[in-house]
C-alpha cells in the first residue's frame, strides 16, 4: 500500500466525498470494507483490470440486470468464524442468512460461467473472480432441508420436534376452548365485561377483570394494568394446561438448539473455505457500486494508453490532475 503525502490528500482533492458516495452504493459491509481499503495505484495492468471489471459489469447491467443475482449480500463471516470453536452453533437467523448468501455466491459463479454462441465467455474479467471460489451445494441442501422459507426450523427437522409442536398445537387449542367457556360463564355472572377477551401475559392466557370481582372468580392473579383498574387472572381450569405448554415450549427450544448444533457441526470443517467464498460477494459488491456510481455521475471510461493522459481528470478536478501529473499516477 503506497503512502500518499500529505495525509489529508484525499480531503484536499475532494476524493473523500467520492469514497463516501461509493460506500453508499454498496449492498453490504463486504463492499464497504473494500471501499475503505482502496488506494491510489500507478500499476497500469492493475488499473486496466479494474476498469475492465467495471466496463463488463456496466454492460451486464444494461443487458441483463434483472437476471444477475444482486440480492442477499449478507456478511456472515463473523458468525462463521465464531463456530470454529466446538459446542458453538449458528442461530436460526444466522443460518438463514448463510443459506441465502451461499445461494447468491453459487448463482453468481454459475451466471459468470455462461458462454456465448462462440463458446467465449461473455464476461471474462468478471469470470476470473470466480476461479478459486468454492460453492457448497451439499451444505446449501442441508440448510434448505432444515429451514422453511421464513427462516425457521421446519417441523420435519426431527421426529421429536414434530411431536412437540403437534402436542403444543393440541394444548393451545384445548386451552382456547376452555378459556372461551370460562369467559362466557363469567360474563353471564357479571364478573367480567361483555366485551372482555382472553389476553396473553408473560406467555400465559389470562382474563381481565375488575379488582372488585377477583373474589368471585376462581383463578390466580398474575398482573395488573398500569392504572390498577384491571387485574389479569389465570383461570384455575387452565393453570395445569398453561404449565404444560411452558414445558413443551422449553423442550421445543432445547430440541431446536440440538438441531442447530448438529447442523453447525456439519459446517465446522468448511469454515475457512466458506469465509474465502465471501470474497466473491465482496468483489461483486465493490464492482457494482463503482458501476452504479459511474452511471449516476454519467462517467466515461478513461483512456490510459498514453502516459500521462489525464484529460478526464482535468474535467473533474484540476488539483487532482496536477498532482497526478507529478506522480505519474492514475486513479481507479
Amino acid at each position: 500500500r503506497s503512502m500518499i503525502y500529505p495525509l489529508n490528500y484525499e480531503q484536499k482533492i475532494g476524493f473523500d466525498r467520492i469514497r463516501i458516495q461509493l460506500s453508499g452504493c454498496c449492498l453490504s459491509t463486504l463492499g464497504k470494507e473494500m471501499v475503505d481499503e482502496m488506494t491510489f495505484s500507478a500499476e497500469k495492468e492493475h488499473i486496466e483490470e479494474q476498469l475492465r471489471r467495471i466496463k463488463e459489469f456496466r454492460f451486464l447491467l444494461l443487458s441483463d440486470e434483472q437476471e444477475f443475482p444482486l440480492i442477499h449480500f449478507f456478511d456472515v463471516r463473523p458468525s462463521v468464524k465464531r463456530i470454529r470453536l466446538k459446542n458453538t452453533y449458528l442461530n436460526e437467523q444466522e443460518f438463514f442468512d448463510l443459506l441465502r448468501s451461499l445461494q447468491t455466491i453459487s448463482a453468481i459463479k454459475q451466471y459468470l460461467s455462461k458462454c456465448g454462441a462462440d463458446e467465449a465467455l461473455l464476461y471474462p474479467t468478471l469470470h476470473r473472480l470466480t476461479e478459486n471460489i468454492e460453492v457448497f451445494p451439499e451444505q446449501i441442501r442441508l440448510i434448505d432441508k432444515t429451514f422453511d422459507r421464513h427462516g425457521h426450523v421446519k417441523d420435519t427437522a426431527s421426529k421429536k420436534l414434530a411431536e412437540l409442536r403437534s402436542e403444543l398445537k393440541r394444548m393451545e387449542g384445548s386451552i382456547g376452548r376452555i378459556m372461551q367457556q370460562v369467559i362466557r360463564a363469567a360474563q353471564q355472572d357479571g364478573i367480567v365485561d361483555k366485551d372482555a377477551a382472553p389476553t396473553l401475559r408473560d406467555g400465559r392466557l389470562m382474563i381481565p377483570i375488575q379488582p372488585g370481582m377477583k373474589r368471585k372468580f376462581d383463578g390466580i392473579v398474575h398482573d395488573e394494568s398500569a392504572s390498577g383498574h384491571t387485574l389479569f387472572v389465570e383461570p384455575t381450569a387452565v393453570v395445569e394446561a398453561n404449565n404444560r405448554i411452558r414445558e413443551l415450549e422449553s423442550e421445543e427450544r432445547q430440541e431446536i438448539v440440538r438441531i442447530l448444533t448438529a447442523l453447525t457441526d456439519e459446517f465446522r470443517p468448511h469454515t475457512e473455505d466458506i469465509i474465502n467464498s465471501y470474497q466473491l460477494l465482496a468483489d461483486i459488491d465493490f464492482i457494482q457500486a463503482k458501476a452504479h456510481l459511474a452511471d449516476n455521475m454519467n462517467a466515461i471510461e478513461p483512456n490510459i494508453e498514453k502516459k500521462p493522459h489525464i484529460d478526464w481528470i482535468d474535467a473533474v478536478h484540476p488539483l487532482l490532475a496536477q498532482s497526478l501529473n507529478k506522480q505519474g499516477k492514475q486513479v481507479v
